[in-house]
């Protein structure tokens, strides 16, 4: 993740004081069919049955927290220093379950629809918060509740980010504040484009290029690092050279393809799938598959792309800036015989800063410890010693400081990495003091040409279509992924077979509902 690092200073006298005069409260507990309303109304008797002033914290509490990722190999070490910390400042300790990558699409919503024991969640707006927060399955957080659990989140974080995540008016979810930039980037075997003397890699051309070349020249190396096997989702490929190409926008990431220009004041929304560029990419796509740029078993493929290009098994993928640019640092610094570099392949078109609902921590709608959770997640955010812990590791193990706001990779940085605590990116976050300058400069120069737009933050609610949303995700699991991957031979006939299969599982219900929403936004938001 990109972090633009802010200088701020916290008083740990502060925060011990605050822990002090907060006393606690108990948070009710829905069944698993409560109902949003009854989340709201839960909600307010836990702002409403506290004495005002403070929390008894005497208690105990041991919190669960649920995170997108695999475990790292040293989290048993890090939670239990990070548990000693939090027993003295706030009488709590968390425990964390971790869903790893490959399967959490499928396990998040079920955690929620069992209603399991849990108190925190990571979530995003690409990870359930939409569907969760509309669903009931996380608690409204309000003013109050803010200002009195997590008084330094309060105080640093933006209010335009208080409001980007909320859905319906209502807040669900504590957001990351934190800077950054969605556009997506690929990074490259650039030895490789050296050896065949091939042009710079400048656009969806140059790079189509570099990857068929490869796929000819390079046996034992997949070119591109395709994968499908997590089901549906649109491809970090897709957004550069479907989204990013044309200046369009995805209502929803996650679900459906249904978009709007960015350019269009009047906000009207169209079926990607339906379009003379979805035709045109398709063939660009069918033309990489041909060439042998991935392999023929993407669909099932459930392999590390970044470990494989590690390895040097894969040539290129499609990712983030932040996490492009540390996968380039990493390989410099374990593998520097292999050469990478990071290419921008829709360079003149418009980017888009990420809303702060990229990432954060929501409070599942059933915690009984909802108030302890808020103080957890504002040490999380804003205390120095507690974010170095929780972001990094053991300081001299698996990271070690330089200076305020950089570091460099300890002895055992693999130890501690590869799930989801950007939900706590803050202004306190290091930058590893290797990363790119190249990545560095290429955020800067998009920095000062950053694009709001008047849709920046509508959220769609599915509620009166949600069967029909079901259905659109089903068709595209099952026609898109394999027309995409040029796994159909004929592409006119693919792409007529999946428009015809969308109409018939409801997507023109689906798509009124949404203009009709949209319509309703803008005219709220002039």
């Amino acid at each position: 993740m990109i972090n633009k690092k802010k200088k701020l200073t916290f008083s740990l006298a502060f925060v011990l004081m605050l822990s002090t005069l907060l006393s606690a409260c108990g948070g009710g507990n829905n069944n698993a069919n409560n109902t949003a309303a009854e989340t709201n109304t839960k909600t307010e008797n836990v702002a409403a049955t506290e004495a005002p002033g403070a929390v008894d914290t005497s208690k105990e509490v041991k919190l669960k927290m649920l995170m997108i990722g695999g475990q790292p190999a040293d989290y048993d070490k890090v939670f239990a220093e990070l548990n000693t910390k939090l027993k003295a400042k706030i009488n709590a300790t968390v425990e964390v379950e971790f869903l790893d990558w490959s399967d959490y699409s499928q396990k998040y919503p079920l955690k929620f629809a069992a209603n399991e024991d849990f108190d925190i969640a990571y979530t995003a707006n690409w990870a359930f918060y939409n569907d969760q927060a509309l669903k009931g399955g996380f608690m409204e957080l309000t003013d109050d509740m803010l200002s009195k659990y997590m008084p330094l989140t309060w105080e640093a974080m933006p209010k335009v980010s208080w409001e980007q995540a909320k859905v319906d008016g209502k807040l669900f979810m504590v957001p990351n504040n934190n800077v950054e930039v969605t556009d997506k980037v690929v990074l490259y075997r650039e030895d490789l484009r050296k050896k065949y003397n091939l042009p710079e890699i400048t656009n969806l051309e140059t790079y189509g290029n570099y990857l068929k070349t490869v796929a000819k020249s390079e046996k034992g190396i997949t070119a591109y690092g395709a994968k499908a096997a997590d089901g549906w989702k649109w491809h970090e490929l897709d957004q550069a050279t479907l989204e990013q190409n044309n200046n369009w926008n995805l209502v929803d990431a996650n679900l459906l393809p249904l978009a709007y220009d960015l350019d269009d004041t009047t906000g009207k929304i169209f079926n990607i799938y339906d379009t003379p560029e979805y035709k045109q990419l398709l063939t660009y796509y069918k033309d990489l598959a041909d060439n042998g740029v991935w392999s023929k078993n993407v669909v099932s493929n459930k392999n590390d792309v970044w470990q494989d290009i590690k390895a040097g098994k894969v040539s290129s993928y499609a990712q983030n800036l932040g996490t492009v640019a540390a996968n380039l640092a990493e390989m410099r610094r374990d593998k520097p015989e292999i050469e990478l570099a990071i290419a921008d392949i829709t360079p003149d078109k418009k980017k888009i800063a990420a809303i702060s609902t990229q990432n954060g921590m929501a409070i599942h709608a059933t915690s009984k410890n909802a108030e302890r959770s808020l103080m957890l997640i504002d040490l999380l955010q804003n205390d120095k010693e507690i974010h170095d812990l929780t972001m990094y590791g053991i300081s001299g193990t698996n990271y070690i400081p330089q200076g305020d706001d950089k570091y460099t990779a300890g002895p055992n940085a693999a130890g501690y990495t590869g799930f989801s605590n950007w939900g706590w990116n803050s202004p306190l976050n290091r930058q590893d003091a290797s990363y790119p300058v190249e990545a560095d400069d290429m955020f800067n120069s998009w920095q000062s040409s950053i694009y709001h737009f008047p849709l920046e933050t509508f959220v769609f609610n599915d509620t009166n279509v949600k069967n029909e949303v079901a259905n659109i995700g089903n068709v595209m699991l099952r026609y898109a992924i394999p027309l995409e991957y040029g796994l159909i031979p004929d592409v006119d006939k693919g792409q007529a077979d999946l428009i015809k299969q969308l109409k018939a599982a409801g997507i023109e219900k689906v798509q009124t509902e949404l203009q009709t929403q949209v319509d309703a936004f803008l005219t709220t938001h002039k």
